[in-house]
């Protein structure tokens, strides 16, 4: 989310939870209660829309669906209409001169963008210190989280995804936009009905060009859909688009991406060389058309790179029902779920650093007055506090550290995103409260990174020490990472990932039981 303000158009996710709660954001009452709290919400409110008929003076502006440094997006009504809409509020008092200038150029492109695949922009007004922007309320989450929730995905659906997000780079180019920033995270669905249209979102990286010009307008983007020329610091244009679409198609047929590396230099160095293939067996069973079309968009020379297009009208999009192939990819889509879930790892870390830049002036002094190496200290030793109650068997001691809503990627969840205590709370239950023989845990190599005043990261070699079902000591590794946050000067765990595969029979178990291993077994990280 590399945008001026540090906040996504439309988190849906969140709105989708925030719907699903049992809140009554719908409901007339409780929502005019929540505007009505104070004079400056309802001034703020009939400016939303503001128009020379002010037609929007009956507005109701809701929940908030997501919060950045320097705005937050709310979900707002028409009360007229209950037409619902999602209002990026921006705090321009805090913003550059710069600032101010990627917020203009970013509305003033939105306003130029009215196509069925593309989030729309409905209105933006500047007043009093704030600027508004305010665009559809898109409600089916992500379209690879979506993929992943299906029953049946095949190669012909891949290039249904792929021709929607064609076209609405297709129409952006004809506008002479370049939107520079393609990637899954931008790829909404319109709603969570069967077929619902795939919409570009997200224009804050997006820039104005003439026609097919090339020119060295900085560098921007997100590492794994960058570009070669970008890379190169070379003039580049409208192709770098087709490129990131090149690398989402990729996705789209095996579930991770041509260009990998944890290295963001090695990975930097692949993308130059174009240094991708498609390897057995799950290229296998792609058609060679598809390969084809991969082909011509990761062309690393931009001016043989195929167009939009000219890419619509590849025989594997305009002719799918022929050419792409039926079959059902499941291995394709339980990669997916694993491509997803380092995703959601990765923007859960991004979002608790979004999030703590907005400080107030208080913490602010607090942050100035304690040392660094403290702080560390205490991530490390919250976390050890965390550990000693899974291996107490302790789910009372554990709620208390752990946020209600924490997310946690773990070899149990086979691949998925767990949120929320119900999931570590079976384990608690069934396993670690019914085990009576010792466990000792060590944490090695602690890397803790401060994040803020009121955010952190530590990632460590977690080594488990124990009796197996002989009375036979044992001693088992893993790697994880926490994600913390400290409210109210409590710090609670956020996110958790753990490495490795489930471990089974299960003698020690808790919310990373693959920390585990019966004799014999080994690790893969």
């Amino acid at each position: 989310m590399k945008r001026v303000d540090g906040c996504a158009l439309a988190l849906v996710d969140v709105c989708a939870r925030a719907r699903s709660s049992g809140r009554n954001a719908h409901t007339r009452s409780s929502t005019l209660h929540y505007v009505t709290k104070s004079q400056a919400r309802e001034k703020t409110l009939r400016n939303l829309y503001k128009t020379g008929r002010s037609i929007f003076d009956t507005e109701i502006l809701c929940e908030t669906l997501a919060m950045g440094a320097f705005s937050v997006v709310r979900r707002c009504v028409k009360k007229s209409t209950g037409q619902e809409y999602a209002a990026k509020i921006i705090n321009t008092k805090k913003l550059s001169a710069r600032d101010h200038q990627k917020l203009e150029r970013e509305a003033r492109i939105c306003r130029l963008l009215k196509h069925p695949n593309i989030v729309r922009l409905h209105d933006s007004i500047s007043e009093e210190g704030f600027h508004y922007l305010v665009f559809d309320l898109v409600t089916g989450g992500e379209l690879f989280e979506d993929i992943v929730a299906r029953e049946y995905y095949s190669e012909a659906d891949a290039s249904h995804c792929i021709n929607q997000i064609l076209e609405s780079v297709s129409h952006i180019h004809q506008h002479d936009i370049v939107h520079r920033d393609l990637k899954p995270e931008n790829l909404l669905l319109a709603s969570k009905m069967k077929g619902a249209a795939v919409k570009l979102a997200d224009f804050g990286l997006a820039i104005e060009v003439q026609g097919d010009q090339q020119a060295w307008f900085g560098f921007a983007g997100t590492p794994g859909y960058l570009s070669p020329e970008v890379l190169r610091k070379d003039p580049y244009g409208k192709p770098v688009d087709i490129w990131a679409c090149g690398v989402i198609l990729y996705i789209l047929l095996v579930g991770y991406p041509p260009f990998w590396d944890e290295d963001q230099h090695k990975l930097y160095q692949q993308i130059k060389a174009g240094a991708y293939d498609f390897p057995s067996p799950e290229w296998d069973t792609v058609t060679a058309e598809a390969k084809n079309l991969i082909n011509q968009m990761l062309t690393i020379n931009p001016a043989k790179r195929i167009m939009a297009d000219q890419a619509l009208k590849h025989p594997w999009v305009c002719q799918r029902s022929t050419v792409a192939s039926m079959m059902h990819r499941q291995e394709t889509v339980e990669c997916l779920r694993k491509f997803n879930a380092r995703r959601k790892l990765k923007g859960a870390i991004l979002t608790t650093m979004l999030v703590s830049r907005n400080f107030s002036g208080e913490c602010l002094i607090r942050f100035r007055h304690t040392s660094e190496t403290s702080r560390k200290q205490e991530i490390i030793k919250i976390t050890e506090q965390l550990i000693e109650a899974i291996n107490n068997g302790d789910f009372e001691a554990y709620t208390r550290i752990c946020d209600p809503g924490l997310t946690s990627f773990e070899p149990e969840a086979l691949g998925n995103l767990v949120e929320g205590m119900d999931f570590h709370k079976f384990y608690f239950e069934n396993l670690l409260s019914k085990n009576s023989k010792p466990v000792h845990t060590t944490i090695l190599n602690p890397h803790v990174h401060l994040i803020g005043e009121d955010a952190a990261c530590i990632a460590y070699i977690r080594l488990t020490q124990y009796m197996d079902s002989q009375g036979r000591p044992r001693s088992s590794q893993s790697e994880e990472t926490r994600v913390w946050h400290r409210r109210e000067a409590k710090w609670l765990n956020i996110h958790f990932h753990c490495s490795g595969a489930p471990a089974a029979p299960l003698h020690i178990s808790s919310p990373c039981t693959s920390c585990r291993l019966e004799p014999g077994q080994k690790r893969t990280y």
